[in-house]
């Protein structure tokens, strides 16, 4: 009788990296673009423009060296993610330009500041800086968890970052709100980056108290009310939400800042009655600065009744400028109806000023029509939905909060700046992401693009085999 023994281990399963899949997706992504920038220069000039090969090649050489980052260095990541970045930052270079060849605008550049300058050639090298910014975090940030050791460094630099404008000949006031920092020839919005790094802040802090926060003292009207003490927190966050409201006038900021934080906190405890606390304290403090800041009195009036308002309001003020801005942009909106009036043929250059950043979806709206608005804000759901994704499927809780941080932070942003826009909500001064003129915002949005890919990468990365086990051993026995 002679014995075999033989030792079997069984690995792990290989994940599919589906770059491939983001390979093709992101061609689908350039080409889009490209075709609606050949769609726009023959509705206005009649022919094709003369920069569309200039511009279809500079997008796809900043989508193919992203491309080629995520497949070395975050090959088991969502192949979601950069193609729909990249179709967003794409179309929103198309209505900047688009917006560039209005004479309306160009004339009243002149006007204003004696000469034109376009737009979409700055907003390109933002773009070119934000896909940077993405490889960046990328290359540095092997590992999310990283950032867990700078959870209270986090919050002192969000703090600095957030009244860095209120600092006397470093912020700039525009329009009433004191968002900005002039540094050189350039503009900054400090804003931007500090809820990246009020993400990372909230994720460590709360997966640390997310037990304590839990605790509920007693039940009142069907709600667990959390003890006095651990009040502490959300009491602080709203209370310097409040404070960037009254000192910046930045609604939009302040309402990101602390929706952000009850997004989490909800996540992070499961409880019910910090949501409910979280919108009545929002809405108390809305109610208590909107009735004694005039900046927001005036986007409240325009929001109420844009057409009674503007013949109410005295001329040249604040309030008047704030009621024409939202009357042309709900016309904008009313003329394009289902399928809107076409590329380049909209009117929605009446907004003025800030039709390429703050007003840009009017333009969507006018020019694309309900079925366009309807693609861009599915585009939008889908970057949310697969950074929710992600949050699941991470295998540790400060990657689940961060990646549910910063997917409600994105989801918050592109909520408050369409609903102000359509009229659902008074305006913000925030700017849509990817798709807004602005350096500050493309450059911080490309930053979290590349944080959320990093943790998918590490939560689909397949486990590494384990250890031959000698328990595992099989003995067969062969008979002669």
């Amino acid at each position: 009788m002679s014995v075999v023994t033989n030792t079997t281990t069984i690995g792990a399963i290989e994940a599919p990296s589906r770059r491939n899949t983001e390979l093709v997706l992101l061609a689908f992504a350039v080409a889009i673009p490209v075709f609606a920038y050949l769609n726009v220069g023959l509705a206005i000039d009649g022919k094709v423009p003369s920069g569309m090969l200039g511009y279809g090649a500079g997008l796809a050489l900043l989508a193919g060296v992203a491309h080629l980052v995520v497949r070395k260095w975050a090959p088991y990541a969502d192949p979601l993610l950069l193609p729909l970045a990249t179709l967003l930052n794409g179309m929103g270079l198309v209505l900047i330009w688009r917006l560039d060849q209005s004479p309306r605008l160009i004339a009243l550049a002149k006007r204003a500041y004696g000469a034109f300058s376009p737009s979409a050639p700055n907003q390109m090298m933002y773009s070119a800086v934000g896909i940077a910014m993405f490889v960046g975090v990328l290359l540095l940030l092997k590992d999310h968890r990283v950032l867990q050791r700078y959870t209270y460094i986090s919050m002192v630099a969000a703090l600095v970052l957030l009244l860095l404008p209120l600092v006397p000949g470093l912020g700039a006031d525009v329009f009433g709100a004191k968002i900005w920092i002039r540094v050189g020839g350039f503009s900054i919005q400090p804003g931007e980056f500090a809820k990246l790094v009020l993400a990372i802040f909230f994720s460590g802090y709360l997966m640390v108290k997310r037990d304590a926060l839990a605790l509920a003292s007693r039940r009142f009207m069907g709600l667990y009310l959390p003890r006095g003490r651990d009040l502490g927190p959300i009491v602080t966050i709203w209370g310097v939400s409040l404070l960037i409201l009254v000192f910046e006038n930045d609604l939009g900021t302040s309402l990101l800042f602390f929706g952000m934080f009850v997004i989490m906190l909800y996540v992070a405890t499961e409880r019910t009655s910090w949501v409910v606390m979280g919108l009545l304290m929002s809405a108390a403090g809305a109610v208590a600065v909107g009735s004694t800041a005039s900046h927001v009195q005036s986007r409240v009036a325009a929001w109420l009744d844009p057409f009674e308002c503007l013949k109410t309001a005295p001329p040249g003020t604040n309030m008047a400028y704030a009621c024409d801005q939202m009357t042309q942009v709900l016309m904008s909106f009313g003329s394009g109806g289902i399928l809107g009036t076409g590329l380049g043929e909209g009117n929605s250059d009446l907004v003025q000023f800030a039709a390429n950043s703050d007003f840009i979806f009017a333009t969507v709206g006018e020019e694309l029509g309900l079925a366009g608005v309807m693609v861009f804000l599915l585009l939008y759901g889908l970057i949310i939905e697969r950074g929710v994704r992600t949050a699941l499927a991470a295998r540790d809780p400060f990657g689940k909060l961060l990646a549910m941080g910063l997917s409600g932070a994105f989801a918050l942003q592109v909520f408050v700046v369409a609903g102000g826009v359509m009229g659902l909500i008074p305006l913000t001064g925030m700017t849509m992401p990817f798709l807004a003129y602005g350096g500050s915002s493309v450059i911080a949005n490309w930053a979290l693009v590349g944080i959320l890919i990093r943790i998918s990468d590490t939560a689909r990365r397949p486990a590494p085999s384990p250890a031959p086990n000698p328990d595992a051993e099989m003995t067969q026995v062969v008979r002669p």
